[in-house]
């Protein structure tokens, strides 16, 4: 496309950096409501543009893309994650998808190990104990926590995140066993001190379990009742990835039950709903979807997206491209 202001779509107000990059080359529709951008306004406000800047609460689909039209060029998602985009149906259209890969892993990574930790150490339990100001005294059986150092964590899903997690993991002394269906390259297993083990028996090797893996259709409650009985009754779950990739029900029942210590959830299976049942508990830290949120990354998620945006309207190859077959057919025609 030639250079000029392009019309695009924004569905969420973004880092002012960000903002001002785009603003900069396109005539930016910005949807500046509280929440999630409406069903219908999306629909509304896509139609005729060239380009979009999405986020995990706005599904692109082929709906989306109808009401687009053939002149659409590249959803530019804000989140490493795109289980809201249908990435084979903008595939079929030629429509480039992209994310925001990289610049979030040491973030996510650190809320990770916040979450271990205080799911360990009953810190956010403590805290609404002394805010509701109940009497206390130091004693030896005083709301006892676990240790981490010198402990086994087990990484499910070893890929950038996971990976960050197991250099975490090193600083405390812990061994490192992981699960992925594609295993890294073996300098990465050693450089990380990190051994392969298949799911079940990782849970039921593991002190503490940190989810990292993607949001499929095999993912799908890949924790369950029965795999939340094959940990250890002492274990700790941490889940960063993706809220249906456990069983919400099944880990509300197994923290009551006292089928493992404690857990860490940072997302949820209907979000931004919290299953009631986890709201009950005190065993549980629950976040609203911190893992990329601070100042500095979500200025660099930002920046990324609107050069991904930027590129593909100048023509250019996206930096962080999800299918790059609709590039190549492209580039295949010059």
């Amino acid at each position: 496309m030639s250079q000029k202001r392009w019309p695009v779509l924004v569905t969420r107000r973004l880092p002012a950096p960000a903002m001002e990059r785009i603003s900069g080359r396109c005539d930016v529709a910005l949807y500046d409501g509280p929440g999630a951008m409406p069903r219908d306004e999306l629909l509304k406000g896509i139609s005729g543009k060239v380009g979009a800047v999405t986020l995990l609460t706005d599904k692109v689909d082929d709906e989306f893309l109808d009401a687009a039209g053939p002149q659409l060029v590249i959803v530019a998602n804000y989140a490493v994650g795109f289980d809201n985009i249908d990435v084979p149906a903008c595939t079929r259209r030629g429509v480039l998808a992209s994310n925001t890969p990289e610049v979030l892993t040491d973030t996510t990574a650190d809320l990770a190990w916040s979450l271990l930790m205080a799911a360990a150490r009953r810190i956010a339990e403590g805290d609404r104990f002394l805010r509701r100001r109940e009497p206390w005294v130091w004693g030896p059986e005083f709301m006892l926590g676990v240790d981490l150092h010198h402990k086994t964590i087990g990484i499910v899903g070893f890929g950038r995140i996971g990976q960050a997690m197991a250099r975490r993991a090193r600083g405390f002394d812990m061994t490192v066993i992981y699960h992925d269906v594609y295993r890294p390259p073996p300098e990465v297993e050693r450089d990380l001190g990190a051994q392969f083990r298949e799911l079940d028996d990782l849970l039921s090797t593991a002190d503490f379990v940190s989810l990292h893996t993607n949001l499929s259709p095999e993912t799908h409650h890949l924790i369950n009742a029965e795999r939340l009985k094959r940990m250890k009754p002492t274990a700790v779950l941490v889940n960063t990835s993706r809220g249906p990739v456990i069983d919400e029900a099944a880990l509300a029942e197994a923290l009551r039950t006292g089928e493992i210590f404690a857990a860490g959830l940072d997302v949820f299976e209907k979000e931004p709903e919290v299953h009631p049942a986890l709201l009950e508990l005190d065993n549980i830290v629950i976040l609203p979807h911190l893992g990329s949120a601070t100042v500095e990354t979500r200025i660099a998620m930002g920046l990324l997206a609107a050069d991904n945006l930027i590129a593909a309207l100048e023509g250019k190859r996206p930096p962080t491209l999800l299918n790059s077959e609709v590039w190549e057919k492209r580039a295949s025609r010059t």
